[in-house]
């Protein structure tokens, strides 16, 4: 999945595709790099974050939803809003990304079981506004994971077919980094939860402090893909339905590299040509 962050305010690139015409054409750069989903979002949900009014959200999303539709990319719209999901469904999104489960917006599971598309439903404990206060936790694999089993429960009974509900641990979102890395350690217990998972940890916070003192600036977005990359694969080795990520070639080369590795077999024929192609082409 990539990312079309159509805001002026995003951690991650800070308002680059804001424009319509700019949001469209990522959109479609991403594609071609090898994106099978695009995730249109119009509302940043960065710690400390405003929300827009529903009319600005929808003024920046529909536009792009519609263009990229049309031409035949897969649209998933990023929203709390049962309206703003509503209306990128009719415009042509395929699939609806809510960041609260549901718990944002009381009438957008309705939408989502009337219409039948497919639902991404996020660990979520507040707004961006005061979400990093609602980091408090025991154990957090448990937690997170009990959460999440009891809204796809709720969301289940309301309508949704189990086999269109994707769940999403919800990286970054009130949790802090030790959070983070306990629940990528333990995500299978996520997916044992019975139902394909979501995995975004795509420039976040705690991946920028990888390796750095306390008290050193954490690297910034455009330097956190290595880290992005090592973590999806991490996350598709056990078996995720979908990687959100920014920079779509550095996540789908590190997928393409371990694949290549897990499926190599060898042969005469193949030991020779390696051989020979050592020998001729790399230097020392």
């Amino acid at each position: 999945m990539g990312v079309v962050n159509v805001t002026p305010d995003s951690f991650s690139d800070g308002g680059e595709w804001f424009e319509p015409s700019a949001a469209i054409a990522h959109g479609l750069e991403l594609v071609a790099q090898g994106a099978d989903l695009v995730d249109v979002g119009g509302e940043s949900t960065r710690p400390g974050a405003q929300r827009p009014s529903v009319e600005e959200e929808l003024r920046r999303v529909l536009p792009v939803v519609e263009a990229l539709s049309h031409q035949g990319v897969a649209v998933s719209v990023d929203t709390m809003r049962a309206q703003v999901a509503e209306q990128a469904l009719r415009a042509g999104a395929a699939v609806v990304n809510d960041v609260s489960g549901g718990l944002a917006d009381d009438a957008m599971v309705g939408v989502v079981a009337r219409t039948g598309a497919p639902y991404i439903a996020m660990h979520w404990r507040g707004h961006s506004t005061d979400m990093q206060s609602r980091a408090v936790y025991e154990d957090v694999v448990a937690e997170v994971c009990a959460e999440l089993a009891e809204r796809a429960r709720v969301i289940m009974d309301a309508g949704v077919d189990a086999d269109r509900l994707v769940l999403d641990p919800g990286f970054g979102f009130a949790k802090l980094a030790h959070h983070n890395w306990l629940l990528l350690r333990h995500l299978d217990r996520v997916l044992d939860l019975g139902h394909p998972v979501l995995v975004g940890t795509s420039r976040k916070t705690f991946l920028g402090r990888l390796g750095l003192a306390d008290g050193e600036a954490s690297r910034p977005p455009a330097e956190r893909d290595v880290a992005t990359a090592a973590t999806s694969v991490h996350a598709a080795r056990l078996g995720a339905w979908g990687v959100r990520v920014h920079h779509v070639p550095s996540t789908l080369d590190a997928l393409r590299a371990t694949a290549a590795i897990e499926h190599a077999t060898e042969s005469t024929t193949d030991r020779t040509t390696d051989r020979t192609t050592d020998r001729t082409t790399d230097g020392g």
